[in-house]
């Protein structure tokens, strides 16, 4: 009887322990919407030991949050000022701040009596009755495209056209459902696999609005996560830069090609 109660003993202590995954929260700018899960999953494959969570929003939504302490570990923001910002309030931490990306804009419209193909004129046309744009207060792509269209020099003409979405994506869907007859989008956004043969899109030139560098950082929440930094660590890895690259995205090395 002995015998057996040791062997039983033997075999329960032999039984593997099953590890608990590290549950990793990032808050990921809403031209990443489509981007996240793709570097997510690659980032999963080598990494099956994090569980990853994902919020898209307002980059300036999210840095009002996290310096209020919400819950989130990285940060993936449209403009690289925010996390500068945490990091220099110690919000988040300043070794961590990555440049991944610098993001492009364009005008993109499903109505085929838009004529795309003229560029920025096309915002006076008669045709265009309502623009829709992220919000400039809070999201890094409405103040690009604001500054795209005061460049052009016809802002206050056009204002009255106007109509603001909360956030990049929130433009878009208006764009898409012809609540506006064009919208000034991410190029990321309209690269999506989902949106390929969906409207049509003109190119912003870059010299017409300020860069778009997008950053990543560590909460201080996050900096003390395994997990959180391996994601910052993959975000600067050729994996992640080829899908940011699919996305229409400008790599930061190749900034000034």
């Amino acid at each position: 009887m002995l015998r057996i109660c040791v062997g039983i003993l033997a075999l329960l202590f032999s039984v593997p322990t099953v590890q608990a995954r590290e549950t990793i929260t990032i808050a990921a700018a809403a031209d990443l919407v489509y981007c996240v899960p793709e570097l997510n999953t690659a980032f999963e494959k080598q990494h099956p030991d994090v569980e990853l969570t994902v919020t898209n929003g307002s980059s300036g939504m999210f840095y009002t949050q996290i310096r209020q302490g919400a819950p989130i570990d990285v940060y993936m923001s449209a403009d690289m000022n925010y996390p500068r910002k945490l990091a220099e309030e110690g919000s988040a931490d300043r070794n961590s701040l990555t440049l991944y990306a610098i993001g492009r804009i364009v005008l993109w419209t499903m109505d085929p009596d838009v004529n795309i193909n003229v560029g920025m004129a096309v915002l006076r046309d008669a045709k265009v009755q309502h623009i829709a744009l992220a919000n400039p207060e809070h999201a890094p792509y409405g103040r690009a495209g604001k500054a795209a269209i005061e460049k052009a020099g016809f802002w206050k003409e056009i204002e009255p056209k106007v109509v603001y979405g909360e956030n990049i994506v929130q433009a878009k869907q208006y764009a898409e459902t012809g609540n506006a007859e064009i919208g000034v989008l991410a190029l990321s956004l309209v690269r999506a696999p989902n949106m390929v043969g969906k409207g049509r899109y003109w190119l912003i030139p870059e010299d017409m609005y300020p860069p778009l560098e997008q950053g990543a950082a560590l909460t201080t929440l996050g900096k003390d996560k395994v997990g959180a930094r391996q994601y910052i660590d993959f975000l600067r890895t050729p994996e992640a830069r080829k899908i940011f690259e699919k996305y229409g995205f400008i790599l930061p090395a190749a900034k000034s090609n």
